[in-house]
């Protein structure tokens, strides 16, 4: 929880921070792609290492590693030397400290309640970081619209200390090796099943384009709201609203997706979930005032999640690691990419219109699809 909170302070203060630093869309969709690109290229080579690292180790490493990255940048601040660049580099250091985390933290709970209850640990989990993830995303937001963003850094600092501390006191008895995450040796056997197998092509090329759709929105997020909807980046409490509302919705799409899986099944609720995800963008796209698209913004988040789970669950498990990488990896640079350069040689609108269009045809594309793929090779 500790640790959730200064990450979700951390999501919100880079882009503004970075937009308030170059004044460009370009920038502020790059922190996108740098956040993207050790999905890509470092998530097998990363839970290789937490393989071999048992998870106490690895998650007071981890913190430590994730606080001094953070420190950086106010101190750069503090002495007049912070950069774009440098902003970059912190964003895309910080995803390999997650990658690692996460790898420890499954292990972790694995080891402290037992295999066969892992699935009810994990739950009891996420409902207790749920009241974080709905209480600081509209307080950071707050905060980074009055306040110079760069020193509230300082705080996922101090929690991330924080969090290194309570672990080690926590588990440092517990032995047994960190999680062994997906390898490279079940990506390059999930990238052979794809080749074999048109609907597990349909739906991770579908899941995908949803993930570029979702990419491009972020990564224009500020600028847009800046020309289009005039929030301003700096004294405007609106803000904290618009940075908050597609997570806000994301919470509510978490939770109702296990119910719906169960009653509609994986492949209907995929078709259903992405035309929803498409009204919540294309609801986006026509807003032209902040409070309609705060509306719009959660109607969005709620439908994002139910899409993205219901179309992963739709794959066979010899699908699903080469779907993860794509959709965490290839789609965000993609989404990112193509929103920031039509933003800098057009508008923020136009960026935010291609990832809808991205998503236009990831709803078609997936209705050509009528049964689950692990149903066909059961």
């Amino acid at each position: 929880m500790i640790t959730t909170a200064g990450t979700l302070v951390t999501a919100v203060v880079l882009p503004v921070l970075i937009y308030r630093l170059t004044g460009s869309a370009g920038w502020t969709a790059a922190v996108v792609i740098a956040e993207a690109l050790p999905h890509l290229l470092l998530a097998p080579v990363v839970a290789r290492i937490a393989a071999l690292v048992k998870h106490g180790t690895l998650l007071f490493a981890a913190d430590l590693a994730g606080a001094a990255l953070l420190t950086s940048i106010p101190l750069a601040w503090w002495h007049g030397e912070m950069s774009a660049w440098h902003v970059l580099a912190v964003a895309s250091a910080m995803q390999v400290v997650f990658l690692l985390l996460a790898a420890g933290h499954a292990s972790a709970l694995r080891a402290l309640v037992g295999p066969e209850l892992t699935a009810a640990g994990g739950s009891a989990l996420r409902g207790a970081t749920g009241l974080v993830e709905l209480m600081v995303p509209p307080l950071a937001g707050l905060a980074v619209a009055v306040v110079v963003p760069a020193p509230l850094l300082v705080l996922d600092a101090v929690s991330f200390l924080v969090s290194a501390f309570v672990v080690r006191g926590a588990i440092r008895s517990r032995p047994g090796p960190a999680a062994r995450g997906e390898t490279c040796k079940q990506v390059r056997t999930g990238l052979r099943f794809l080749r074999g197998d048109r609907p597990a092509r349909t739906l991770v090329l579908a899941g995908t384009l949803h993930a570029a759709a979702g990419a491009a929105y972020l990564a224009v997020l500020l600028p847009w709201a800046d020309q289009h909807l005039q929030v301003r980046p700096s004294g405007d409490a609106r803000l904290a609203l618009l940075i908050s509302c597609w997570g806000l919705g994301a919470i509510v799409g978490c939770g109702v997706a296990p119910a719906l899986l169960r009653r509609i099944g994986p492949v209907r609720l995929a078709r259903k979930a992405l035309i929803g995800s498409l009204a919540g963008g294309l609801a986006v796209l026509m807003c032209t005032n902040w409070l309609p698209a705060v509306l719009a913004g959660l109607l969005w988040g709620a439908a994002y999640p139910v899409a993205a789970k219901a179309t992963m669950d739709a794959l066979g498990r010899p699908a699903q690691p080469a779907a993860r990488l794509l959709s965490r990896g290839v789609g965000p640079l993609l989404g990112a990419a193509l929103a920031g350069t039509l933003a800098v040689w057009s508008t923020p609108w136009g960026g935010l219109a291609a990832g809808v269009a991205l998503l236009a045809i990831a709803a078609l594309a997936v209705r050509s699809v009528t049964v689950p793929v692990r149903s066909a090779h059961s």
